[in-house]
């Protein structure tokens, strides 16, 4: 039987969201957990500036495609430690930090089993190694959304927000959480910015078609409720 374990439709491949490299240089306050329950943070490399080699020696032994897909563990029969380990020496590892994240949402549990830390603790140990990663705010916020815990979410997300730029892709996944979390005039803000910078993805503008809120730029622009994206360009 195929134990392999997927990431919702809605969410844009992990492979784009690694295509980013938007810096965050806010140094807004980070919600975090004691050192003594998520862990001190005394080594580890940056995922994102570590060599394909120092990244190899890891990911041979530790996430196999196996892991990755949550099929089986490559040391031991639980996955979790596996992604532990990978978390351990490079603690914003996007792909070991999604796989960690569905691993808990496939057991309905905080801790997977043989994990070292909780769910939530590998995030916040990640933003706390290097709080300038977008990539890790924006999978911690859609972990808020999936938490029920949307004050949180918005909070990152308007972190993220800041230092867009001209990114569609950002837009594009900012879009979808805040979609996720039921505020959609801001998903149909950022679809129109994501759009407006030429991404040509239809998932976002799919979803907020379905659930009736999707607009079309300018008629957006002259709502009361949503007036703020009258500076956004159209698709």
């Amino acid at each position: 039987m195929n134990n392999q374990y997927t990431a919702p439709q809605s969410w844009l491949p992990i492979r784009c969201l690694l295509t980013l490299g938007v810096l965050l240089t806010s140094a807004g306050a980070i919600a975090q957990n004691d050192s003594s329950t998520c862990g001190d943070l005394r080594i580890g490399s940056d995922y994102r500036t570590s060599s394909r080699q120092a990244l190899e020696l890891v990911e041979r032994y530790h996430f196999t495609p196996e892991v990755e897909t949550l099929i089986r563990g490559k040391q031991s029969t639980f996955v979790g430690v596996d992604l532990s380990y990978t978390l351990g020496a490079f603690p914003n590892h996007h792909r070991a930090l999604m796989s960690m994240m569905l691993l808990g949402q496939k057991l309905k549990t905080h801790q997977p089993p043989r994990a070292e830390y909780s769910v939530e603790c590998y995030f916040q140990r990640a933003l706390r190694f290097r709080p300038d990663d977008t990539t890790v705010r924006m999978m911690y916020a859609s972990f808020l959304s999936s938490q029920a815990r949307a004050t949180e979410a918005s909070h990152e997300l308007a972190q993220v927000s800041k230092v867009a730029g001209n990114n569609a892709f950002i837009y594009y996944n900012l879009g979808q959480i805040y979609f996720d979390l039921k505020d959609y005039d801001k998903a149909l803000e950022n679809a129109h910015k994501a759009y407006g910078y030429g991404l040509t993805l239809t998932g976002l503008r799919d979803r907020l078609t379905r659930a009736g809120h999707w607009r079309a730029a300018d008629v957006a622009a002259s709502s009361p409720a949503i007036g703020s994206t009258a500076g956004t360009r159209a698709q």
